[in-house]
């Protein structure tokens, strides 16, 4: 008795053309509709009818399997990141070697000052002097 009740249930397997298929298809990449909706408004039974069809008669690529999970850790990116890292840190280093050039520089820039208005004389060379040639 269970068993006859379970028949009635089930719904026996449709086969559809291949024009059908790929009419489904065409509108689906057309966007007129998602595949919830061609799924209702052609009763089409099963859940990845539609997604093989657009596998096997679409012009876009449909992936076979989806990935599952966190993804696996790629060496090449670690590696790139730890370089990243490495050039960070060097560049902040260089960056406060630079401050720290230029503010000697500034510095002997003011002693020349000082010791020119000091002394009376001359210390930085004037641009097209000429050089002395023994």
């Amino acid at each position: 008795m269970v068993n006859n009740n379970l028949k009635k249930l089930q719904r026996s397997p449709r086969s559809y053309s291949e024009s059908f298929k790929r009419l489904v298809v065409e509108e689906y990449e057309n966007g007129h509709l998602n595949k919830d909706q061609l799924q209702r408004k052609y009763d089409i039974r099963g859940n990845q009818c539609i997604q093989n069809w657009l596998r096997k008669y679409s012009k876009l690529a449909y992936p076979r399997y989806k990935s599952i999970g966190r993804p696996m850790k790629d060496n090449d990116q670690q590696r790139l990141k730890e370089l990243e890292f490495e050039l960070k840190q060097e560049n902040k280093a260089l960056e406060k070697k630079l401050r720290e050039a230029e503010h000697q520089l500034s510095m002997y820039k003011k002693f020349v000052e000082i010791a020119e208005r000091e002394l009376n004389i001359e210390i930085r060379k004037k641009s097209g002097a000429k050089q002395f040639k023994k």
